[in-house]
C-alpha cells in the first residue's frame, strides 16, 4: 500500500527501532491551544514488520502497528486560529474517516472507505484483516473536558464492536 509521505526503513536491531521512534516523535508537530498546552497536531504511525527466516528458507512474518492518534477537538473551544485551526480540522476529518471505517466494518457494509484518509489506508490490513487490535483511550477526569471524554469513550465503544 502506497501513501505519499510515508517512509519504509529497514532496521536490524532494537536500538534502530528506538532511534526511529524517537526520530518520528521529534518530527511531530505540537502547538498550544486553549485546551492543551502541548497539543499534538499530527498522528503518529509506526508499522514494525518482523521477519524470521528459517533454515529451510521458509519464513514467518508479523506486523506490529503502533498508532498514536492526535485527539479530536472542538475548534471553537480550543481557540485555534490559522494554521493550528487547519490542523485541527484535518485531525478531526481523519478521525471521522477512521470512525467511518470502523462503522463500516462493524456493520458488515459492502464498501469499507479505507481510501478516504492517509490514516486509514495504511491500516487497512490491520483494521479489516486477521489481526489482533487493541485500543487505548486517554480521557481527562476534569469536568471541563467532559464532552471530549464522552466523545472518546463513544468512539472506543463503537470500535469495540
Amino acid at each position: 500500500i502506497y501513501v505519499e509521505g510515508l517512509s519504509e526503513i529497514p532496521i536490524e536491531c532494537e536500538e534502530e527501532i528506538m532511534y526511529w521512534i524517537d526520530e518520528g516523535e521529534q518530527r511531530r508537530v505540537w502547538a498550544e491551544t486553549s485546551n492543551n498546552a502541548v497539543s499534538s497536531r499530527s498522528h503518529s504511525l509506526f508499522m514494525i514488520e518482523v521477519r524470521q527466516i528459517f533454515a529451510n528458507d521458509s519464513e514467518c512474518c508479523g506486523v506490529l502497528n503502533l498508532v498514536d492518534l492526535a485527539g479530536s477537538e472542538k475548534v471553537g473551544k480550543s481557540g485555534a486560529h490559522g494554521q493550528i485551526f487547519e490542523e485541527g480540522t484535518k485531525i478531526n476529518l481523519s478521525l471521522s474517516a477512521l470512525g467511518n471505517v470502523i462503522h463500516a466494518l462493524t456493520t458488515n457494509m459492502d464498501h469499507i472507505p479505507y481510501r478516504d484518509s492517509k490514516l486509514t489506508r495504511p491500516l487497512q490490513e490491520s483494521l479489516g484483516g486477521n489481526y489482533k487490535t487493541s485500543l487505548v483511550v486517554t480521557c481527562s477526569p476534569h469536568s471541563s473536558q467532559l464532552q471530549e471524554t464522552l466523545t472518546s469513550l463513544k468512539f472506543a465503544q463503537r470500535a469495540k464492536r
